[in-house]
Order: C-alpha cells, then sequence, then structure tokens
C-alpha cells in the first residue's frame, strides 16, 4: 500500500473516531466521515467498501495497536514486573487514544449489534495476551491457588479500560504512575501471597 493511500485510511480512521467519540457509531453516515476527514464521499468507498467496513477495519486496527503493544511489554523475565509493563503500556495507549478507547468500550459492552463478531475475537486476542502472562506468574507459585486465569485475565482487561478512561475523563490530574499503581495494587498483594489461597 502506498503511502498516500495509507495516509488517507488513517484520515478516515481518526474522523470516524472523532465523530463516534461524541456520538457514537449508530447513525453516522459516510457522507460525515467523508466531510469530517477532507475528503470526498466516493473515497471512502474505495478505500473501504462501506461504513461498517471502515469501521471494522477501525477496530482490528486498533486493537492490532494495542496487542504489539502488550506483548513488547513482556519482555521481562520476572512476570510479575513485565505485567505491571503491560498494564503501563495499556495505559499510555489508551491516553494516546482515548477516542478509540471510549469506542472500544461503548461497543464491547452494549447489546451484541453489528460489530459484534469482530470485537468477540478482537477481545479474546487481548486477553489471550493477559492470560500468558498470569500463567507466568502462576507457574512462578505466586497465584493464590484456586484463581481462575481466564476470568482473572478477562476482569484485569476490563478493569483496565474503565479504569483508564476514568483517569482520562474525570481525574485527569493524576499521573500515570499514580493510576499504574493503583491497579497493580490488588496483583501485587495477590501474587505476594500466594498462600492466601481463593475461590474459582
Amino acid at each position: 500500500m502506498s503511502a498516500r493511500a495509507e495516509a488517507t485510511k488513517q484520515k478516515l480512521f481518526d474522523a470516524t473516531l472523532k465523530l463516534a467519540t461524541s456520538r457514537g457509531l449508530v447513525g453516522l453516515t459516510v457522507d460525515e466521515i467523508a466531510a469530517e476527514a477532507g475528503v470526498a464521499k466516493g473515497t471512502v468507498y474505495y478505500n473501504f467498501g462501506s461504513k461498517d467496513a471502515l469501521v471494522d477495519a477501525l477496530l482490528r486496527y486498533g486493537v492490532g495497536q494495542l496487542a504489539e503493544r502488550l506483548r513488547a511489554a513482556a519482555a521481562d523475565p520476572d512476570p510479575v514486573v513485565a505485567l505491571e509493563s503491560q498494564v503501563d503500556a495499556a495505559l499510555v495507549f489508551i491516553r494516546d487514544y482515548r477516542g478509540f478507547s471510549q469506542l472500544l468500550v461503548s461497543e464491547m459492552w452494549r447489546t451484541p449489534g453489528q460489530w459484534h463478531e469482530t470485537l468477540t475475537l478482537l477481545r479474546e486476542e487481548i486477553i489471550t495476551i493477559v492470560k500468558e502472562q498470569l500463567q507466568r506468574i502462576d507457574e512462578a507459585g505466586r497465584l493464590p491457588a484456586g484463581v481462575r486465569i481466564p476470568t482473572a485475565a478477562a476482569g484485569l482487561f476490563g478493569t483496565l479500560l474503565v479504569v483508564a478512561l476514568d483517569w482520562q475523563v474525570f481525574q485527569p490530574q493524576r499521573s500515570r504512575a499514580e493510576v499504574r499503581n493503583s491497579v497493580m495494587l490488588l496483583i501485587r498483594g495477590v501474587a505476594a501471597n500466594p498462600v492466601l489461597g481463593g475461590e474459582s
């Protein structure tokens, strides 16, 4: 793909994010997206075929970016430190792509709609990365007995999204380190006391 075509797609992604953040996706038209992006309506159809295909591509692009950052952050040999790095990477992503993150939250947990199938696959991709990290912590003997890793991974992903958006919208004066430490507080407390046990 040429640099020009890539730049055009990015403009359409940015325009869709801006409009969807303030209004949601339902009712958003190709005309409005094109006008916001400063391109002809036909450009949307040429690049994506339809508004639905544009949103689908946007969701895949954004989650792909998040997944790359989470994988890159998992290098530390200490699995708890690596998880903290992943939490931090997620916070940076959500800060940098707040509009996308708001869109992801609003679409992921509403009544299943037209992007439900795509979001299900994307959610599973992120949760799998988190599960792998929790599995490393478990293999190091630092998770309590009875912790269900798939449930814990889903809970951590949901917590990250909601806490980070709350930070951006309602508590922007807090530092990223403060927010990261608040997310990690429970994880570190549990991981440091594997003899506590727990129920699934």
